[in-house]
């Protein structure tokens, strides 16, 4: 009986463990995040979560931002994908739904989906259904360098056109300075230049339009006059020697290093800037300057309209339930406050505006509350194949290799060939 009793018993042990074990949840969460500061926060969060939630754990994996774009397709198909990713939504998005690859969350963020900003959690909604939250907004715009802007005697807040930035532009050479840099080896960057100059050339309008093809869609006169004007300022050389070489972490390390006087970049790079720069500190809140995109004279555009990202995380198909339940629980009011005090985020989460304590993120943050035409970035807007195509051709433009025309026909031909 005692050998009976101890098989019984040793039975019920390993029963135990296996259902110990089948019980354990690992949920993957692939990010792109490069600044230290940040992600630790974040992982501050994964782990307060784990200890509240037995079970259940949250391994963090990281890959390259340019790296994770190419990627991601092949991952999706992958067995062992994993269960959240990032995303820029857009056309991205859409091509991601339509190919099955992520879980729709509605049901399971009811009621909690009332805590976003409605226009962010759009951004993740197709045919009334959600397939991602939202974690944070951004702008586009110059940021620049206090003591190198003054040492070429030009005044950022007197940039308020194109012709003022191209003046400005030739001041800085003629003092010295390098006027601007930009991390033209990934594109994207560069297709900051055409896209907001389509924004204030054209306007909401221009774009809709285009999207419709009408007016000779992308190929119509306000997309070559975009990439005209674009090329006015290339011709100037203003980037850094070797800007198509640069990556564009490396550009915001040469700007917080303070070897440029601006650069066109996301707001989240005011923060970036300190974490790239060579001795980790990079330019202090007073050496830095902003000024918004410049408007084009008899565009259409309003002043106001700005050019930026919707980001925030999806939840691939298959995954476990803890994905979503985590998600809730990191885009939290407490967390979204945290995150706007560090000056990492413009938040999403309503009431987690509070959080903001430092006059630049609020600026920014102004500037998004008074914008009436937010436009998400072309290369993630228009879908991965024209994505491509816009970053391409506007690598080229400044490249002197590619000329505006020929650049708006090639996206034109793209967006016809995939619509």
């Amino acid at each position: 009986m005692r050998l009976l009793e101890k098989l019984g018993l040793a039975a019920a042990a390993c029963l135990l463990v296996v259902n110990v074990a089948v019980a354990d949840t690992t949920v993957k969460w692939l990010h792109i995040e490069v600044n230290p500061a940040q992600v630790k926060i974040w992982e501050d969060v994964a782990r307060a979560y784990e200890a509240s939630h037995p079970g259940v754990k949250i391994e963090m994996q990281f890959l390259e931002n340019e790296a994770y774009k190419a990627k991601l397709p092949t991952i999706l198909q992958s067995k062992d994908r994993p269960n959240i990713i990032y995303s820029w939504a857009g056309g991205v998005l859409k091509t991601q739904i339509e190919a099955g690859v992520l879980e729709d969350i509605t049901d399971q963020v009811k009621g909690y989906s009332d805590s976003l900003t409605p226009a962010a959690l759009a951004a993740f909604t197709s045919n009334g259904r959600v397939y991602g939250l939202p974690i944070a907004l951004s702008q586009v715009g110059f940021l620049c360098n206090k003591e190198l802007m003054v040492k070429a005697k030009v005044d950022p807040a007197a940039i308020k056109t194109w012709d003022d930035l191209l003046a400005a532009v030739k001041t800085l050479k003629a003092a010295g300075v390098t006027p601007i840099v930009v991390g033209g080896a990934d594109k994207w960057p560069l297709h900051f230049y055409w896209t907001h100059l389509a924004v204030r050339i054209g306007g909401k309008a221009a774009f809709d339009a285009a999207l419709r093809d009408e007016n000779g869609g992308f190929a119509g006169e306000t997309f070559q006059k975009s990439g005209e004007l674009f090329k006015q300022l290339v011709e100037l050389q203003p980037f850094q020697n070797g800007f198509l070489g640069f990556k564009n972490p490396q550009a915001v390390g040469y700007f917080g290093d303070g070897k440029a006087a601006m650069t066109l970049a996301i707001s989240s790079a005011y923060n970036l800037q300190r974490a790239l720069a060579a001795d980790k500190v990079g330019l202090s809140e007073d050496k830095i300057c902003w000024f918004d995109f410049p408007v084009v004279a008899g565009g259409k555009g309003e002043p106001t309209d700005t050019l930026g990202g919707i980001t925030g995380w999806l939840v691939t198909k298959g995954s476990p339930k803890e994905a979503v339940d985590f998600l809730k629980y990191f885009i939290s009011k407490d967390v979204q406050t945290r995150l706007a005090a560090g000056s990492y985020i413009i938040p999403v989460v309503q009431g987690a505006e509070a959080g903001l304590n430092n006059s630049f993120m609020k600026m920014i943050a102004a500037n998004l509350a008074k914008s009436q035409y937010h436009q998400n970035f072309y290369d993630q807007s228009l879908g991965p194949s024209v994505g491509r195509v816009v970053n391409d051709v506007s690598a080229e433009i400044a490249g002197g290799s590619m000329s505006p025309q020929d650049a708006a026909k090639a996206i034109e031909a793209a967006f016809k060939q995939g619509n």
